[in-house]
């Protein structure tokens, strides 16, 4: 397991403090979980890119919540599913 060291200023030290308190968690939970937090939104932002790339390129289409429950309808009577329904 790695171990560090991080300096901070009085001010930095006031908000982990003021973290601390306010989520319940010692500092070096509350270090990891930003880690994590930023770490996720790192792959967040990747998969976004990605389907914006898709959508661009026409890859990406959607259904109207009054489609999805008309097919859902039919699906019922018929035994069909959506992607038969087009």
């Amino acid at each position: 397991m790695g171990v560090i060291s991080v300096r901070l200023n009085k001010k930095e030290e006031k908000m982990l403090n003021f973290l601390t308190d306010y989520y319940g968690d010692d500092r070096s939970a509350l270090i990891k979980n930003s880690l994590i937090e930023k770490f996720e939104d790192l792959k967040d932002r990747e998969f976004i890119d990605e389907f914006e790339k898709m959508e661009e390129r026409g890859k990406v289409s959607f259904f109207s919540a009054d489609e999805i429950f008309t097919a859902s309808r039919k699906k019922k009577k018929h035994g069909k599913t959506p992607q038969n329904l087009k």
